[in-house]
C-alpha cells in the first residue's frame, strides 16, 4: 500500500520505442542521435499527457548514454544511465517556468549553463510550460537559447505554442505532438491491465479511452479510478456508470423510435435519461454525434474514422443500413440547430421534447419532400386522428371562390383597349370564423396541440361557401346609382377605390349589365381588383345574381399621350387625400 504508485507514472515510457502514438517524432529524434545531428534547441508542443516531457527526458538520457544499443536507445546500465534512472544526474535540469518565470530565474539558468558536464556530453535543459515566462524572461534568454555552449542543449515544452514569442520559435526545432488514437490507448490499457492482473472489457476500455480525449495520462488516470471502483473487474456497464457516461444504448432506442415516429416513447427516453442526471445539452450533443457516427458507417470506407469496438460498430452499420442518407442529413442539421439555440433557451426542456418531435416527422413518407423542407411545418404527430377538416359545399358548376376570383383579377394586367372588361362573381357568400380552440391530435393519450409547434398560425379558419338561391328580381338604373354610392360611403378605409367609385359612376346597359367608364388605367386596375366584393354586395342589395359589370377607360383619354398637369394632380389627390389639402390651404394654382 505505501508503495504503491499511479499507472500514468509507473509505466511512463523510458525509451523511445515505448512510446505510444508518436512514432513519427520518435523516429526522427533517434534519427538525428544516431547522425550526431543535434539541434541546439527544440520546441516540444502539443495537447496535455502526450508525452512532451517524457520524450524530453528520454531524449536527455539517450543523448549522454555511454553505450547505446545497436537500436540508438540509451542501454540503461552505464553510469550516466543509472544516475539518471535514480534522479541523480546533474546532466539533466528541469525547470518549470510556471513558479520560475522571472528575469532572475533565467539569469540564474544562464549562469548553470556555463559550466560543462563531469558525465557524458552534454547538459540537456528542460523547460516545462514555457510559455508561463513573462517578457522581461523571454527577452533575458534569447541570446543564450540562440548562441549556447557546444554542450548545452534545451528542450522547451509547451501546450500553448501561440503564446511563444516569434523570435523564440525562430531559434528551435519545433515537433507538434499529436493527440493519440482510440486504438492506441486501448492497446496501451490492455497492457497494463495485463501487468496488474485487472479483468476487463474491450468496449469498456474504448470508453475510457475517448473520454480521455488524446491524452494517455488522463487515460491512465481514469483507468485506476474504474479499476478502484470495480475492484479489478473493468466492465462497461460499471463505466459508464461511474464516469456519468450515456450509454449507446440509449441513442439505438431513440433511434429505432424516430424511425417508426413514435413521439410518446422519444419524450419517454429521453425524461429517463434527465431523471439520471444528465445534462440536456450533453443529450442533445450526443444524438447529433450518434447521427453523425450512423452517417460514417453508411460506408465502409468512412467506417474507419468511427473509433469504437467491433461489436459496436458492428450494431452502428445495421442501423445505419436502416436510415436514408436524408433523414441522417436532416436529422443533423435539425440537432444542431437545437444546440446552437439550447444556452439562449429559457424552457430548454420544451426545446429538446420538440427537436425530438421534429425527428420523428423526418420518418413521415412526405416529411422529406422539397415542400416541406421550404415551409418547415410539423406534421401531425398522428395523421390518422386528424379527421377535422374544412367544410366546402358548392355546386357542380361553380367551383371557384371569391379569394381565387380576387387572386385571378389581381393577375390581370391592364389593357387600354376599346373592348370593355366584364367582371363576374359567383353566387356564393363567403363566411370566415376563427376557432377559439386549436386542432389538436393525441397518440397513447398524449394531447399535443399543432398551433403551439407552428408558431405562425395562432388560429385556424374555416371557409364555409354555401349556395345561395337564384334571384332575378328586375332593377332600374337609380337603384342601381343609389346602392353603388351607399357601397362606395361604407369604404371607411379604401379611400382609393371611394374616390373611384364616387367618381365614376354605373351607366346600366340592360337588366342586368352595366358600364363603368374610367379615366385611366389605375382606376380601371383598382375596379377589377375590389369588383367582386362590389358585384356581390349589389346582387344581394338589389336581389338579382346575375348582375355582370363592364370597365373600359374613356376614348377621349385613350387618345391623349399623357395627362395634363391638372389630370397629374387630380389622380395623385386620388392616392393621396394630404395634396389637395395642401393645394387649399396655401392657395395654390395649377400651370
Amino acid at each position: 500500500m505505501d508503495n504503491y504508485i499511479v499507472s500514468a507514472r509507473k509505466y511512463r515510457p523510458t525509451t523511445f520505442r515505448s512510446v505510444v502514438g508518436q512514432r513519427s517524432l520518435t523516429t526522427t529524434l533517434l534519427n538525428a542521435i544516431a547522425t550526431n545531428k543535434l539541434a541546439h534547441a527544440y520546441l516540444f508542443c502539443g495537447p496535455r499527457g502526450v508525452g512532451k516531457t517524457t520524450c524530453a527526458r528520454i531524449f536527455a538520457k539517450t543523448i549522454n548514454c555511454l553505450t547505446p544499443t545497436a537500436e540508438g536507445e540509451a542501454c540503461n546500465q552505464c553510469e550516466s544511465c543509472i544516475a539518471f534512472n535514480e534522479q541523480r544526474s546533474y546532466n539533466i535540469h528541469e525547470l518549470d517556468a510556471a513558479s520560475n518565470n522571472s528575469v532572475e530565474d533565467i539569469r540564474s539558468l544562464i549562469d548553470q549553463v556555463r559550466i560543462p558536464p563531469q558525465i557524458g556530453k552534454y547538459k540537456v535543459y528542460i523547460i516545462d510550460e514555457v510559455h508561463m515566462l513573462s517578457q522581461a524572461a523571454f527577452n533575458a534568454f534569447l541570446k543564450t537559447l540562440e548562441e549556447p555552449p557546444h554542450h548545452a542543449i534545451f528542450i522547451l515544452a509547451t501546450t500553448e505554442k501561440h503564446k511563444i514569442l516569434p523570435t523564440i520559435l525562430s531559434r528551435c526545432q519545433i515537433y507538434d505532438f499529436s493527440r493519440i488514437t482510440i486504438k492506441d490507448i486501448v492497446e496501451h490499457l490492455e497492457y497494463v491491465a495485463s501487468q496488474e492482473n485487472v479483468t476487463f472489457e474491450v468496449d469498456a476500455l474504448n470508453i475510457l479511452a475517448q473520454k480521455a480525449d488524446g491524452g494517455m495520462r488522463d487515460a491512465l488516470s481514469i483507468f485506476d479510478q474504474a479499476v478502484s471502483f470495480t475492484g479489478g473487474n473493468v466492465t462497461y456497464k460499471a463505466v459508464i456508470e461511474n464516469l456519468n457516461v450515456l450509454d449507446y444504448e440509449y441513442y439505438f432506442r431513440l433511434t429505432d423510435n424516430i424511425l417508426t415516429n413514435n413521439v410518446v416513447e422519444c419524450l419517454l427516453i429521453l425524461d429517463e435519461i434527465l431523471n439520471k442526471g444528465f445534462d440536456g445539452h450533453n443529450v442533445i450533443t450526443g444524438i447529433a454525434s450518434h447521427f453523425r457516427d450512423l452517417l460514417l458507417c453508411k460506408d465502409p470506407r468512412t467506417a474507419t474514422m468511427f473509433e469504437v469496438g467491433a461489436s459496436i460498430r458492428q450494431r452502428y452499420i445495421d442501423t445505419a443500413a436502416k436510415c436514408s442518407n436524408d433523414f441522417l442529413y436532416k436529422s443533423i442539421e435539425i440537432v444542431n440547430d437545437c444546440d446552437l439555440k439550447y444556452r439562449a433557451s429559457r424552457n430548454k426542456r420544451l426545446l429538446s421534447d420538440l427537436t425530438l418531435i421534429q425527428l420523428c416527422q423526418l420518418s413521415l413518407p412526405q416529411a422529406l419532400g422539397e415542400d416541406q423542407k421550404k415551409k418547415q411545418v410539423i406534421s401531425p404527430i398522428n395523421p390518422n386522428n386528424g379527421n377535422s377538416q374544412p367544410v366546402q359545399q358548392t355546386n357542380n358548376n361553380q367551383q371557384q371562390t371569391p379569394s381565387s376570383s380576387q387572386q385571378q383579377q389581381k393577375n390581370q394586367q391592364p389593357n387600354i383597349a376599346a373592348n370593355p372588361k366584364t367582371v363576374t362573381a359567383p353566387n356564393t357568400v363567403r363566411q370566415t370564423t376563427s376557432s377559439s380552440k386549436p386542432q389538436s391530435a393525441g397518440v397513447g393519450g398524449l394531447g399535443i396541440s399543432l398551433s403551439a409547434l407552428n408558431q405562425k398560425k395562432n388560429q385556424q379558419e374555416e371557409v364555409v361557401v354555401v349556395e345561395t338561391e337564384k334571384m332575378s328580381e328586375n332593377f332600374t338604373a337609380d337603384q342601381l346609382l343609389l346602392e353603388w354610392k351607399q357601397y362606395a360611403e361604407s369604404l371607411t378605409e379604401e379611400h382609393h377605390l371611394k374616390n373611384t367609385m364616387l367618381n365614376c359612376l354605373p351607366d346600366l346597359l340592360n337588366n342586368t349589365t352595366f358600364e363603368i367608364v374610367v379615366n385611366n388605367p389605375v382606376q380601371e386596375q383598382r375596379l377589377l381588383d375590389h369588383g367582386v366584393d362590389i358585384l356581390s354586395n349589389l346582387k344581394q342589395k338589389l336581389r338579382n345574381t346575375d348582375i355582370k359589370m363592364q370597365i373600359r377607360i374613356s376614348e377621349d383619354n385613350e387618345k391623349k399621350l399623357a395627362f395634363t398637369p391638372a389630370e397629374k394632380f387630380n389622380l395623385m389627390a386620388e392616392e393621396n387625400d394630404a395634396l389637395r389639402l395642401l393645394k387649399d390651404e396655401f392657395g395654390l394654382e395649377l400651370s
